[in-house]
């Protein structure tokens, strides 16, 4: 009773955009090349110091952050938000530390051991 519910909500869940795996995996190699020739002029644009191959290189490092997502939805939402981003950056309307932020380093991990947070400062 309850696989049977489960099943007909599935079914009536519509996708956003793409209708199998195949049309979302065009979606997503579509944004990608348009970013990649996207980003020498993000490096002219907005002049910040990387070089192109840094860029792409980091597009890359972003795109296969999220290679493990296999839901059609899903794929489709991020798929969204990279075109939005992409309007946004085309048009200038980020400045430049918005995409120095891609840049920076993640948040540090916090030590694992009493004596290390003592050391770092860390409350206890």
């Amino acid at each position: 009773m309850a696989g049977r519910a489960i099943q007909q909500g599935v079914k009536q869940v519509k996708p956003i955009l793409s209708t199998n795996h195949a049309e979302a995996k065009r979606r997503v190699l579509n944004l990608y090349k348009a970013w990649y020739r996207h980003v020498p002029y993000v490096v002219k644009d907005f002049d910040v110091p990387i070089t192109v191959k840094q860029g792409r290189e980091k597009l890359r490092e972003l795109f296969m952050k999220n290679k493990h997502v296999t839901d059609i939805r899903t794929i489709d939402l991020l798929v969204i938000k990279g075109q939005m981003d992409l309007v946004e950056t085309a048009g200038i309307w980020k400045q430049r530390p918005h995409i120095m932020m891609y840049f920076q380093d993640t948040v540090n991990p916090r030590p694992p051991g009493f004596l290390e947070k003592f050391y770092e400062g860390h409350d206890p």
